[in-house]
């Protein structure tokens, strides 16, 4: 009877240890589990997802045969599907990701970028592509005689900055008291200084278990990789949006003062603006649509983007984010409606310099008409000898 029993009871166990339900798990769900619990604190309701040791906790015995309980006791798949999507949802903004502050500023129409190379060679990046429009510049965070090969091979951890010809900067991973020392020394090969800068501000995040190439969010971009064909190409988008900001505003100045002429015409009949001031508005507008187009290149395409797929994506994005190509054909519009005033009133001044000309002739042909007059009165007067 004693060894009846034994073997009884060895088989129960048995039972219970190879007969347990299990479920599949996805690798990330079980990682995310074991390193970040989603409570930290114990509560006994959770107590059945941790398996439990059979040799210490025997029921009394019975003959009669119960189910084994489940060692994760959470259901259904689908619930426990539903728990890791939460959990990494929940990691989202874990320390993991690596944020960089991004800083786009607009200080100058004009740089010259070959000075500036020359003068801080030491802090230039090689291009990785034959675009001439900007050069890249690498500034180190550490000390050489602490910075090991990791941290000096990781572009987080240097400041970025790119400067483009026409006149932007886009500064990575630098600290708000260091931006103007950073400005300054564009200042030195800049010309057409703006006396206020325009400024946009963004975010990039770093994440090397990120599934996808990039992922967007409000005001920040998830990035896989952040390299320096990353920060080339973030830079090209983030330099036309905040250079399209400052040409938009010039054309809007134009506008105002263009409305503000048509409200005095509309009052009194007439206007008061001088040849000289109309061809510095036509002027102003022509060099801002030549500049958007040919210097900024709102439609030259990256070749960055052009080589490789994932920055291609990481560039389209960003354009569509910024809606760089909506903004332009606002502008071109507003420039339309600019010509348009202008081409009205040169006609207007084209009209006013024709009745000058015409009241001209008509004194001339008045004067003419009376000095004949005069000689032929004279000349009836005179008495013959």
């Amino acid at each position: 009877m004693g060894r009846w029993r034994t073997s009884l009871l060895v088989s129960r166990f048995a039972t219970n240890s190879f007969s347990r339900k299990t479920h599949v798990f996805r690798p990330n769900f079980v990682f995310r589990r074991l390193v970040r619990p989603l409570n930290p604190d114990p509560d006994p309701s959770l107590s059945s997802l941790i398996p439990s040791n059979s040799y210490g906790s025997f029921r009394a015995f019975s003959s009669y045969p119960t189910a084994a309980p489940p060692i994760f006791d959470l259901g259904s798949y689908d619930d426990e599907q539903k728990y890791s999507e939460e959990l990494f949802l929940h990691d989202e903004d874990d320390d993991e990701l690596r944020k960089i502050s991004v800083r786009a500023i607009f200080l100058c129409t004009s740089v010259d970028l070959k000075s500036l190379q020359v003068e801080i060679s030491s802090h230039f990046v090689p291009p990785t592509s034959r675009s001439t429009n900007h050069i890249a510049l690498r500034f180190s965070n550490f000390s050489s005689d602490h910075m090991d090969i990791d941290v000096e091979e990781n572009p987080s951890s240097h400041s970025y900055m790119v400067v483009f010809q026409y006149g932007s900067a886009v500064l990575f991973n630098v600290e708000d008291h260091e931006v103007e020392s950073y400005l300054d020394i564009i200042r030195r090969h800049a010309s057409g200084l703006l006396q206020e800068t325009r400024k946009d501000d963004y975010v990039v995040k770093e994440k090397p278990l990120l599934m996808e190439d990039m992922q967007g969010g409000p005001d920040y971009i998830v990035l896989r990789n952040f390299d320096i064909d990353s920060i080339r190409t973030i830079s090209s988008v983030l330099g036309q949006s905040i250079a399209l900001d400052y040409f938009v505003s010039q054309v809007d100045g134009m506008i105002e003062e263009f409305t503000y002429i048509n409200r005095v015409m509309e009052k009194t009949g007439t206007f008061t603006m001088d040849r000289k001031k109309l061809f510095q508005l036509v002027g102003k507008a022509n060099s801002n649509l030549a500049d958007v187009i040919l210097r900024v290149g709102i439609f030259d395409r990256s070749e960055i983007a052009w080589r490789e797929a994932k920055y291609a994506q990481i560039y389209e994005y960003l354009r569509e984010e910024y809606e760089v190509t909506q903004r332009f054909g606002n502008l071109d519009y507003k420039l339309k409606f600019v010509e348009h005033n202008i081409h009205f009133l040169q006609e207007a001044l084209q009209n006013r310099k024709s009745d000058l000309l015409e009241w001209c002739i008509i004194v001339l042909l008045s004067i003419e008409n009376f000095i004949g007059i005069y000689e032929i009165i004279r000349e009836t007067n005179i008495v013959p000898i």
